[in-house]
C-alpha cells in the first residue's frame, strides 16, 4: 500500500488558525485562551482575584509562576468567594495526592494525602506543601476552576503544582474537587499558610 505525502508548501492554515495579540489561539475547534490579569507579588499577604471572573468565560485558568515564599516548610493555600471577596469560605470537597524525588539519593513517594484533602470544610485548601524559601526555591503550576457562574451545578477545580521541598524534594502536588454550592464564584484568593509570598506572579485566563 503506497503513502500518500503532504508537502507543506501546499498546506494553508490561514483560514483555520489564527494566533491573536490577545493570547488567544482560536482553531476548528474554537479554543481561545485571553490572559486576563497577572498578579505579582512582592512580601504580600495575600494575592485576590476579585474582577473578570463571571460568565464571560465557561473555564478559568489560574498560572503560578516562581511563587517564593518567606517561610521554610510552608503550605501554599486557595479559597473562593461568593461575595466578591468580603469572605473566603466556600464549603467544598476534595482530593489529594503526590509524588516525590529527593534529589540526594533515589528515594521516591507516590501517596494519598489524608492530612490535607476537605470533606464538605470551608477552609483554605493546601495545594503546595513543606515549599522551601532557599533563593532558588519556588512553586509552579496551575489551576483549572469550571463555570464558576453557574447558579445550577457544583463547582469543579484541579489543581497541579510542582515545588522545591524544604528537604531537597522535587514534588508535584495534584488536588482536585468541587465548590458545594450553586451560588457564582466571583473570586479567588492564594496565600502562603503562614509567611507571606516574597515574590512570583499569578496569572489569570478566560477559556472559552
Amino acid at each position: 500500500m503506497a503513502l500518500s505525502k503532504i508537502q507543506p508548501a501546499s498546506m494553508d492554515l490561514t483560514d483555520n488558525y489564527a494566533f491573536t495579540g490577545t493570547n488567544s489561539i482560536s482553531g476548528a475547534g474554537d479554543i481561545e485562551q485571553t490572559k486576563l490579569a497577572t498578579l505579582t507579588a512582592s512580601s504580600s499577604s495575600t494575592l485576590s482575584f476579585t474582577s473578570s471572573i463571571d460568565n464571560t468565560y465557561n473555564i478559568y485558568k489560574f498560572r503560578f509562576v516562581n511563587i517564593h515564599g518567606s517561610n521554610d516548610a510552608d503550605g501554599f493555600n486557595f479559597n473562593c468567594s461568593v461575595d466578591s471577596g468580603s469572605n473566603y469560605n466556600v464549603t467544598k470537597t476534595t482530593t489529594v495526592f503526590q509524588v516525590e524525588h529527593r534529589e540526594d539519593n533515589s528515594d521516591t513517594g507516590f501517596a494519598y494525602q489524608t492530612g490535607h484533602d476537605i470533606a464538605q470544610g470551608t477552609g483554605f485548601q493546601r495545594i503546595a506543601q513543606n515549599t522551601g524559601n532557599a533563593n532558588d526555591e519556588s512553586i509552579a503550576g496551575e489551576l483549572w476552576l469550571f463555570d464558576p457562574s453557574s447558579t445550577t451545578f457544583v463547582k469543579h477545580f484541579m489543581i497541579k503544582t510542582m515545588h522545591n521541598t524544604n528537604h531537597d524534594r522535587a514534588r508535584q502536588f495534584y488536588v482536585a474537587g468541587y465548590f458545594n454550592s450553586t451560588s457564582a464564584i466571583d473570586a479567588i484568593q492564594f496565600k502562603m499558610e503562614n509567611g507571606n509570598i516574597d515574590s512570583g506572579t499569578i496569572e489569570m485566563y478566560g477559556i472559552n
